[in-house]
């Protein structure tokens, strides 16, 4: 389980950076969204969700990680596997997208489905 929590984390880390790149124009805003933002400032606001998303994905991790919550323990694993559908789905998109999307952000997103599925089929 601490090697998943650790995989999470790093994934949580890996796309809150990549968004703060975004943000401050280091990676291109045309390399990500399938180069389907047509400006700026259309491609900020979904930063600024995934920027959300993965501190909110990073918090879960760590309170999985934690194993104090015996009692939610079907509650998160559940959470866990809408986890790894919404990663696998997230992991297609990037096999479909720019060619950083495909080389980079491919293997991050591969990264959480691997640690949120092991999350979900570990015991407690």
């Amino acid at each position: 389980m601490k090697t998943a929590v650790l995989m999470g984390i790093i994934f949580y880390c890996l796309t809150l950076s990549i968004h703060i790149l975004i943000i401050s124009g280091i990676i291109p805003f045309t390399w990500v969204n399938g180069g389907r933002s047509e400006s700026f400032a259309t491609q900020l606001p979904l930063s600024i969700i995934s920027i959300f998303i993965s501190i909110i994905g990073g918090v879960f991790t760590l309170i999985v990680g934690r194993n104090i919550l015996y009692t939610y323990k079907r509650g998160i694993t559940i959470i866990c596997w809408l986890l790894v559908v919404l990663w696998s789905f997230g992991f297609i998109q990037q096999l479909l997208g720019t060619p950083f999307e495909k080389m980079v952000c491919s293997l991050i997103v591969f990264l959480g489905v691997i640690s949120n599925l092991r999350m979900a089929i570990e015991k407690r």
